[in-house]
């Protein structure tokens, strides 16, 4: 019914085009101070008052009178008006952009943001700018992330929000949802981030209480936008970890836009500062590119492609672990024969097509997408181990070498690990702006393909007897052996409305509803979402705001994987329910902008698939037999703590537990226990400052300190994993200087520079305090007290980085 409307429109548009034959169009962006697209600003006739909304990358297109003289304005809240004195021939199209400025009274856009996000509880405000010069060895909007919301390993780049899994955060790149490789058990094996931050326009981040719009994880959604370029321009980065660089542009009439980026990561170098000693070569490549085409003043097309090649190869030597107290001292000595090799290959391509006309409040975009990974985890590692006890003696001739050996054997780890996912999905988005109501609406249709093998198996030797011992059979530590190929589909779709009770915005509620089908388990799942948001007419700027509602999660790959490789394709899936109570105050101190959001929260969960992390792998029972509950809070501070440089510091307390539902006779399982991302403190920041006379010498610093995760030994029960690891504590500190910029017309003699608008170099310092964070543990037995031992995997040491940026 939908579509014969569609038609209907289209063909009565045509039949009247005569009628507007003395008709004129106007088109174009409208931007910030910054450059950024502005969503929702006005573009209308100042006689008439007839007029239009750009949508989300800040296009607007507006039919007029022609053959008169005519003023445009352009406004948005917060914002001067700009306007125009035009007159158009008959027919003739012009393309106009602009660029509108703060009011002098408003805080800066870290403080303001826009109404719109503000009054959602469990958004987090990333700023983008700071992506370039902030020293992480990740990088990228996840870098940001991760010191929002806290972090274990700086390897990876996945992230945990609020008791969540790795597995329960949603990601869209211009409303395409993006996938990550599957059997990745490492961050060192892990290649890049889908998102190429050259690439980003705008970034929304939601760590609970999001809306119906956004697909089906429990845990928070991150939105990308990517750039619609107006002008030639581009990038090139490298440094001692890759390089990447980028190019975009547009047709001289804006109706062509392009961006193309393209990376290449060898973290070689980091991974040389692990005690896992080694020849290391991981080689990571990603090439992405995006292509915008508007047909008409109603029609716009786009495409969306990326391919990743990632491999990672490891011929391990040797590793040394000491640890202990300053009188009782331990030490590990390991001796390597093998290798590994891994192969994780993944293309992603989506199409879209937008229609908008123009005297209409009607928006519809239709989507269809393809992902296809191939992945491959080989290896056969044999590690041959000697520990004992140090002499903690000063007076001792042997002091610091191992006094008394506690034990001798070997640990064999052994995979061939095959897994190809394919995933095509089409779908539509749509809305209706009815002023004081504004619906969204859209529906997906999802074909996924999973074809596994999984072979894997550990052996551990200890003084010439396998471990567990039994002497009428060999034994292993595990061991998988298992394949899987199967098929199905998934319905899920959304309706909601954001509905505005006054014109100044005050009160604004967003109620929506979400459904999700699958034909894998036959089920049928209803999730009901609110946001509520007020600003009272108070002499300071404050919003408060609450979310609540259902959110499941239905079982994917990982999760329907037991920890013995079977599958199974009956888990029903994972569910909470959510409230989220905020409130979010801009204000001054100092005569400088600052801002604090506060929140707290509650999760309620069920259906539970209990889990473990295997470093950053995650292992699933592959049942529904688990409840539990998450609490906490959060502080946010943004603000200018130096004059133009902006800072901001995150603290979160939180506890995560669960308890097995069908427990039995297992003792222990019938109380509560922790999560395994029971991660009860956290405290991120970033600060950055410059030099008093020349800001073009800067200083940024990212700080970390994080409670450490639960553990247990691997044969344990769940219930069992009662020691922590020790508290993660990680400081990195760059440099960055601008060593040219075009904007002061100082280029040098040669052409080279001509075109080139600024270079700025930076001296990055990883782990400055070269504190040794522990990841995770390797369990030894002492042969003679059966005493077993959590010898600490470490992270990585203190490193240098330098990076160089050009921008033309």
């Amino acid at each position: 019914m939908l579509l014969k409307r569609i038609f209907l429109c289209i063909t009565l548009l045509f039949s009247f085009v005569g009628a507007f034959a003395q008709r004129a169009t106007i088109t174009g962006i409208v931007r910030d101070e910054k450059g950024k697209p502005m969503d929702h600003a006005v573009v209308a006739d100042k006689l008439t008052g007839i007029g239009t909304n750009t949508n989300a990358k800040g296009f607007y297109t507006l039919e007029i009178a022609a053959e008169k003289n005519l003023t445009i304005a352009y406004g948005f809240a917060g914002y001067e008006w700009q306007t125009k004195q035009i007159s158009l021939n008959a027919g003739e199209t012009r393309t106009i952009d602009i660029t509108l400025k703060e009011k002098a009274t408003e805080l800066k856009e870290f403080t303001k943001t826009s109404d719109r996000k503000r009054t959602e509880a469990g958004n987090v405000y990333l700023d983008i700018s700071k992506v370039d010069y902030m020293p992480s060895t990740i990088g990228g909007v996840e870098g940001l992330i991760k010191l929002a919301v806290g972090s274990h390993d700086e390897l990876t780049s996945q992230y945990s929000v609020r008791g969540g899994s790795y597995d329960e955060n949603l990601v869209y790149v211009n409303d395409f949802e993006i996938y990550r490789p599957f059997l990745v058990r490492t961050g060192q094996q892990e290649g890049l981030s889908f998102i190429n931050t050259d690439l980003v326009s705008n970034v929304n981040f939601s760590v609970g209480g999001f809306q119906s719009k956004y697909g089906d994880k429990m845990s928070s959604v991150l939105d990308v936008t990517y750039k619609r370029p107006t002008h030639f321009a581009g990038s090139v980065t490298t440094s001692l970890l890759g390089a990447s660089m980028h190019l975009e542009g547009a047709s001289k009439n804006q109706k062509l836009t392009y961006l193309f980026g393209a990376r290449q990561k060898s973290n070689q170098y980091l991974l040389q500062s692990q005690p896992t000693k080694g020849v290391y070569n991981p080689s990571f490549t990603d090439v992405q590119g995006l292509v915008n085409y508007r047909i008409n003043s109603k029609w716009e097309l786009e495409a969306i492609a990326n391919y990743a090649r990632n491999r990672f190869t490891f011929y391990p030597q040797s590793e040394v672990s000491s640890f202990g107290v300053l009188n009782q001292a331990y030490q590990l000595d390991v001796f390597y024969t093998g290798s590994e090799f891994d192969q994780f290959d993944s293309r992603f391509g989506g199409l879209s097509a937008s229609y908008h006309p123009d005297d209409s409040r009607f928006k519809i975009k239709f989507l269809a997408s393809g992902f296809q990974t191939n992945e491959f985890e080989t290896y056969d590692i044999n590690g041959q181990y000697l520990f004992g006890e140090l002499q903690t003696d000063m007076s001792k001739q042997d002091f610091g070498q191992i006094k008394t050996y506690l034990g001798t054997g070997g640990i064999e780890d052994f995979a061939r690990n095959y897994l190809t996912v394919n995933v095509g999905d089409v779908g539509f988005r749509g809305s209706y702006d009815m002023k004081k109501n504004f619906i969204q609406f859209g529906a997906n249709g999802t074909v996924t393909n999973i074809s596994d093998d999984l072979h894997e198996w550990e052996r551990r030797d200890s003084a010439a007897f396998t471990q567990p011992y039994n002497p009428s059979a060999l034994n292993m530590t595990y061991f998988y052996n298992s394949s899987a190929n199967f098929n199905y589909a998934r319905l899920s779709g959304f309706v909601q409305d954001n509905i505005h009770f006054d014109s100044a915005n005050r009160v604004t509620t967003i109620v929506g509803v979400r459904f999700n089908y699958s034909d894998l388990n036959n089920e049928l799942i209803v999730s009901p979402r609110a946001q509520f948001a007020y600003k009272p007419e108070w002499k300071n700027d404050v919003v408060f705001s609450l979310s609540t509602g259902l959110y499941a999660q239905p079982p994917f790959y990982r999760e329907m994987r037991d920890l013995e490789g079977g599958v199974n394709t009956q888990l029903k899936a994972q569910k909470s329910y959510h409230i989220v109570a905020g409130t979010d105050y801009n204000l001054k101190l100092y005569n400088r902008p600052f801002k604090i959001k506060a929140e707290a929260y509650y999760k309620y969960l069920w259906d539970l698939d209990p889990y473990i992390y295997d470093n950053v792998r995650i292992r699933y029972t592959g049942k529904n037999d688990a409840i539990g509950y998450v609490y906490g809070g959060e502080v946010r501070l943004y603000g200018d703590l130096v004059k133009d440089a902006t800072s901001f510091v995150s603290i979160g307390i939180m506890k995560a537990d669960q308890k097995i539902t069908d427990s039995g006779s297992i003792p222990g399982y019938n109380q509560y226990f922790p999560l395994p991302s029971d991660q009860r403190f956290t405290l991120g920041m970033y600060f950055e400052d410059y030099l008093p006379r020349n800001k073009n010498f800067k200083v940024h610093i990212n700080a970390i300190y994080a409670t450490g995760l639960p553990v247990g030994p691997p044969t344990g029960h769940l219930y069992q994993d009662v020691i922590r690891l020790p508290d993660y504590k990680r400081v990195d500190i760059g440099f960055s200087a601008l060593l040219l910029d075009a904007a002061r017309k100082e280029h040098p003699a040669h052409s080279f520079f001509n075109n080139i608008k600024t270079i700025w170099a930076s001296l990055e310092v990883f782990n400055l305090l070269s504190i040794q964070n522990t990841l995770s543990y390797t369990w030894i037995e002492d042969w003679t007290t059966h005493d077993t031992f959590a010898v600490p995997n470490r992270l990585t040491s203190r490193l240098l980085n330098v990076k160089v940026l050009f921008n033309f």
